[in-house]
């Protein structure tokens, strides 16, 4: 597969007219014309595009780029984008398809501040399209996370997983339980965090972001994870351990020693509390419950405490989703399994599926993000290996799980975890390139995808990246510009 134009989730159809058409000032024509001309100039002007003047200073004529919403067959996020000598045109059957066009026509822009002159038509191969990020281990705030959600949203992802409670923190105030964020929201690892930082989000914050993330189809879904990773909520709620005692606080990176009690009085009605107040909190269909690497707990007890907190979600009225692990409590038909671990019996994988759960991928050596690049990294960790871009790239998500028909895949997601990510700088790096070849992963089916076309194109998108002043890592895997 040839690739002249540097698009990234690579498209489904893509034809060339061989023209170019400046862009240094565009106007855009729009159903909102209130809400479109602001979006544009969110995307294309950092690039150097003036957007919403006809003419612009210096007598420059506009082009036009008009956004239209047109009913037809396809899913609401499929689009049309057509790219003339007279103008720009975008088509979509839903609001979030004319963003993906826009993103697209981001993309075409070149230093030159024109665009080739080209059709493109497409549609995404899954609907889920995430990132996970933790920010219990170390925190990054309201400001970051939305920068996040701009370099998801750049990218067409959809889901901004928050891992928001782990041993080492608790990043969200929870209205039952205000003493969660008192005792537990300004530790990390290593300590506490940084002077003149809170270490967690308000509602109002929680929800600011949700609507921030909402405008560029981006949705939050928090994650409050039981029955393990629970130090930092044992360390507020003594009530929560047999003897009464709050543990210590803790800034290490082990995990799996810390634990909720099925039979503790206080333990099913803290759950339902706590996740009952984060999905009133929550706009989106999900909340995470975790699951995860509860490696203290026997096997019959770990499923009733995350039975709790899954039928505590869906009496709110949301979606559980949990870790791989979960497929062992028989978590029911509707329930979103995040696979991660390949070195695990699939066995309960399979049954899971079965019984009607669905499967978001994220398996280690592919997606996760915190890994390092190669053993020189500086950061990082390498407990399954190294995961370089090529990595991230050349994996299927429908043979992913082993046991579980391609049906039953939900979608594709990265992670990235914190215990040695402490800036934005660093976390914007380990995302940078990686996150964009997951996209393609997630986006883009087996046929259109090609290695060597895909380091070709994501080369020149390290402009954009410096003129928004993310960061990234320049793998010797790509010719860089």
């Amino acid at each position: 597969m040839s690739a002249p134009l540097g698009l990234i989730p690579w498209p489904t159809a893509v034809e060339p007219r061989g023209g170019e058409v400046p862009l240094a000032a565009v106007r855009v024509v729009s159903p909102d014309p209130s809400r479109w001309p602001a979006l544009a100039a969110e995307l294309l002007g950092p690039l150097g595009v003036v957007v919403g003047t006809a003419p612009c200073d210096g007598g420059v004529s506009a082009v036009a780029v008009e956004l239209r919403l047109e009913a037809s067959g396809a899913g609401d996020e499929s689009y049309t984008l057509d790219v003339r000598d007279d103008g720009v045109t975008v088509t979509a059957p839903g609001e979030v398809g004319l963003l993906h066009g826009l993103r697209t026509l981001r993309q075409l822009v070149t230093p030159r501040l024109t665009a080739p002159t080209v059709v493109v038509r497409d549609a995404p191969r899954y609907r889920w399209r995430g990132l996970t990020l933790d920010v219990a281990r170390h925190w990054f705030g309201p400001a970051t996370l939305r920068r996040v959600v701009d370099l998801a949203g750049a990218y067409k992802l959809r889901l901004l997983h928050l891992h928001l409670t782990d041993d080492q923190g608790w990043r969200i105030a929870v209205p039952s339980h205000p003493e969660l964020t008192e005792r537990s929201g300004v530790t990390q690892v290593g300590g506490r965090v940084p002077p003149g930082e809170r270490g967690w989000l308000t509602a109002a914050e929680f929800r600011e972001l949700q609507e921030y993330a909402a405008v560029r189809f981006v949705e939050i879904v928090p994650e409050i994870d039981v029955p393990g990773h629970t130090n930092a909520a044992t360390h507020a709620c003594g009530a929560l351990l047999p003897d009464g005692e709050p543990t210590p606080a803790y800034g290490g990176i082990d995990v799996g020693f810390s634990r909720l009690w099925a039979d503790n009085p206080a333990t099913a009605p803290w759950m339902r509390d706590v996740l009952g107040d984060v999905a009133a909190m929550t706009v989106g269909r999900y909340v995470h419950v975790g699951g995860d690497e509860a490696l203290t707990l026997e096997a019959e007890e770990y499923a009733r405490l995350v039975r709790i907190a899954v039928e505590a979600v869906r009496a709110a009225g949301k979606t559980p989703v949990a870790w791989q692990e979960a497929a062992a409590a028989e978590v029911g038909p509707g329930a979103v399994l995040q696979y991660w671990d390949p070195r695990t019996d699939a066995a309960p994988f399979a049954r899971a599926a079965a019984a009607g759960a669905r499967f978001v991928v994220s398996p280690a050596p592919h997606a996760y993000l915190d890994l390092k690049y190669d053993a020189a990294h500086p950061i990082g960790q390498d407990w399954i290996g190294h995961v370089d871009l090529r990595d991230t790239y050349d994996w299927e998500p429908a043979q992913a799980v082993p046991g579980v028909a391609p049906e039953a895949v939900e979608g594709v997601a990265a992670a990235l975890w914190t215990e040695t990510i402490a800036t934005d700088a660093d976390l914007f790096s380990m995302l940078l390139p990686r996150l964009p070849a997951l996209a393609e992963v997630a986006w883009t089916a087996p046929a259109g995808r090609d290695w060597d076309a895909f380091r070709e194109r994501i080369a020149p998108h390290a402009r954009v990246w410096d003129a928004e002043g993310w960061a990234y890592h320049p793998t010797r895997q790509v010719d860089w510009p």
